[in-house]
């Protein structure tokens, strides 16, 4: 088996998990109004990559050196996977980006209505902070390391970060007119919840405070990777694969890397960013950090 038939298998079984965990992490025997548990369960079962939950897992594991980390950071793993629903749920609303077709299914409001989306996407967000919790009371971490990854989620996800970044994009769309403007929305809109993934695995498998530095660095690069490599698939990927329309970001004026600085430059930053991410993971001297290394290269050369 080659590099990256190996990361894809390590990948999908990482997705296996994390898929189980999340049809069960909303009790059965909550009194939850159904048509809003079939709105969130509609969304979190769309399928995609489940990149930031096996980034949780991975980072537990290069740190603590055994796959045996999962048990402890699966709660947190798919805390992110909530988090990152609801705000592709919002994202796709009118309001927002105003998309019909999310990962080759019709968008969450095109299915139950505004009000609905609106709402599941509250509710998804609120219950991932139920779930990190019980990585304390089920999976064994100190409480205090289960406090500090609330506290990490709270800022990364919020004003200061993810939110931030997609206000930073709302209000920019038609203003933007440099590298650094757009670097800061998708540093905040897509790197900030990577970091926290990378982070909070990192605390799960016992990290130190210089590796958490590291894995932060390694996370805000392969995020800005990730969003420039959206920015060119976006031109030049195959719809069937990506699950959406391409030429999207053309169509609604966006500014995009390709945009401002072309293809090839475009390319030559996600290989720079790679690189210099790769070179975070070994600068930290991990227990195990293969898997890292492997996914922030299988990154780069995917196609959706």
């Amino acid at each position: 088996m080659n590099e990256r038939a190996a990361i894809k298998a390590y990948l999908s079984q990482c997705v296996e998990l994390i898929e189980a965990s999340l049809k069960q992490s909303l009790p059965s025997s909550w009194d939850v109004p159904v048509r809003l548990r079939e709105a969130m369960q509609y969304s979190l079962e769309a399928g995609g990559k489940r990149l930031r939950p096996a980034l949780v897992l991975s980072a537990a594991e290069a740190v603590f050196g055994k796959s045996s980390a999962f048990e402890a950071a699966l709660p947190v793993a798919t805390a992110v996977e909530f988090i990152h629903t609801y705000s592709l749920v919002h994202d796709d609303l009118p309001a927002m980006d105003n998309d019909d077709y999310r990962r080759g299914k019709l968008t969450n409001h095109k299915v139950f209505g505004e009000a609905m989306a609106i709402l599941a996407g509250d509710a998804l967000l609120t219950h991932a902070f139920h779930l990190i919790p019980q990585a304390a009371r089920q999976g064994g971490i100190a409480a205090e390391v289960a406090l500090a990854i609330v506290e990490d989620l709270a800022k990364l996800a919020g004003a200061p970060g993810m939110v931030g970044g997609q206000v930073a994009d709302m209000l920019g769309e038609q203003g933007i007119t440099s590298i650094g403007e757009l670097e800061y929305i998708h540093l905040h809109k897509t790197s900030d919840l990577i970091v926290f993934s990378v982070t909070a695995g990192g605390r799960i498998g016992g990290a130190n405070d210089k590796q958490l530095e590291l894995l932060a660095l390694y996370g805000r690069n392969i995020g800005l990777a990730f969003q420039i490599q959206d920015d060119i698939l976006d031109l030049i990927g195959d719809e069937q694969k990506l699950g959406k329309k391409t030429n999207s970001d053309v169509e609604q004026n966006k500014v995009t890397y390709p945009f401002l600085i072309g293809i090839e430059e475009s390319k030559a930053q996600v290989e720079r960013l790679t690189q210099e991410a790769k070179s975070a993971v070994l600068e930290a001297e991990f227990a195990a950090p293969d898997r890292l290394l492997e996914i922030a290269d299988y990154l780069v050369g995917r196609d959706h």
